[in-house]
């Protein structure tokens, strides 16, 4: 059993708690990458990455507020978490 596999398994079975650790998570990193975004200025590209973050933590918590499948919001999570940390990383870097 992977390590994806079980984590679906534990939100799946754990869906209410874990939803709303996933907000506060979802919406403190999606907020560190927006400041960390405009930190650099206002430029088109960090417009782009602020609709970015916005884009994708409102699709996670979206998708907590319809109640959709864990599977799905669990991906959402996911994509969420990996998108904001990119941002967070790049724009540390430049």
């Amino acid at each position: 059993m992977t390590l994806y596999a079980k984590i679906n398994a534990d939100f799946s079975e754990n869906y209410i708690g874990y939803s709303a650790l996933a907000i506060i998570a979802s919406t403190c990193l999606g907020s560190i990458a927006i400041m960390t975004t405009l930190l650099n200025g206002n430029a088109p590209i960090q417009m782009f990455l602020v609709f970015l973050t916005v884009v994708v933590c409102s699709a996670h918590n979206a998708a907590i507020l319809t109640v959709q499948k864990p599977k799905l919001v669990l991906d959402l999570l996911v994509l969420s978490l990996l998108i904001n940390t990119l941002i967070i990383i790049g724009n540390g870097l430049f």
